[in-house]
């Protein structure tokens, strides 16, 4: 979803901007440090502490075309699956939530963004979190993944630090990992080393298995659809689209699927992303508390 503050047009300029002052940024560096080279190359990410989950959607490791989302807009799903748990994820582009209103709207759980790369932290995340808690919405919190910045361990342990962690108390969901939009340089094989060193340390940080959140074609693209993580993280697939979606080669089955992200809510302002759990309640409830 577009923040309704900017425009795609004027969006689309800024990334063309930041990308050629970045590519110049890092040209002369490389020219005055030779251990530069040694780094992987960004290949046009969203600039630094804009990211929330779907801004890469169609990006797929390519060049970012905001006017491309236009496509996906009014997107639904089919009514069979209605019996599922109804879900947002927010950031600050939402401004201000009323939770209360959100339940009240029928929305059982929601991520919100928490970090971004080593060093940004959303400035709504923690009204967000407690909000949502007080008003009995299951809720977790999301790292923007930035390979560009760090590797993928030091990003865990910021995202931990900063609303990552975890508790069993019936309303926490486990950490997210938002991946997508650009390979950010990486080979496939990097790529898949990235994701692993983010888990591993989340996972020894907080007892928990970090969720996943991508599209199919960033996964298949950038980590070369990679089944390494099918047994370690349940996958949150973004996939905008009417009956049941596509899921990325190296997962068997979706947990959670984004399916629109033009979806209308009471307590949001505007257009918020919509989200279906894959099992009733109950199995809601279990990813929370980390239980059978």
């Amino acid at each position: 979803m577009f923040p309704r503050s900017i425009s795609l047009r004027s969006t689309q300029k800024r990334l063309t901007v930041a990308g050629v002052v970045g590519t110049s940024a890092a040209l002369l560096f490389s020219l005055m440090s030779p251990a530069a080279s040694a780094a992987p190359a960004p290949d046009n990410p969203v600039p630094y502490g804009k990211g929330y989950m779907g801004v890469g959607y169609l990006q797929d490791g390519k060049d970012f075309k905001p006017d491309a989302r236009q496509l996906h807009l009014g997107a639904r799903a089919d009514a069979d699956l209605k019996a599922n748990p109804e879900g947002v994820d927010v950031s600050s582009w939402q401004g201000g939530i009323n939770w209360s209103s959100v339940r009240g709207a029928g929305i059982e759980f929601a991520w919100m963004k928490a970090t971004e790369g080593l060093t940004y932290t959303d400035p709504t995340f923690s009204d967000n979190y407690l909000n949502a808690y007080n008003a009995g919405v299951i809720r977790g919190a999301y790292h923007f993944a930035r390979p560009d910045v760090s590797g993928g361990a030091a990003q865990a342990n910021f995202f931990a630090d900063h609303g990552g962690a975890w508790s069993r108390d019936n309303l926490t969901l486990p950490g997210v990992l938002d991946i997508e939009g650009t390979c950010y340089g990486y080979s496939q094989a990097d790529m898949q080393q990235w994701v692993l060193d983010f888990y591993n340390t989340y996972k020894a940080r907080t007892g928990r298995d970090v969720v996943i959140y991508t599209s199919p074609s960033w996964w298949n693209e950038c980590t070369g659809g990679w089944d390494g993580m099918a047994a370690r993280s349940p996958l949150w697939v973004a996939n905008w689209t009417t009956g049941t979606p596509s899921i990325p080669s190296g997962f068997p089955s979706w947990t959670v699927w984004q399916y629109s992200s033009t979806g209308a809510v009471g307590g949001v302002s505007g257009n918020v992303d919509r989200d279906r759990f894959g099992g009733d309640r109950s199995r809601l409830l279990a990813l929370a508390n980390n239980t059978p």
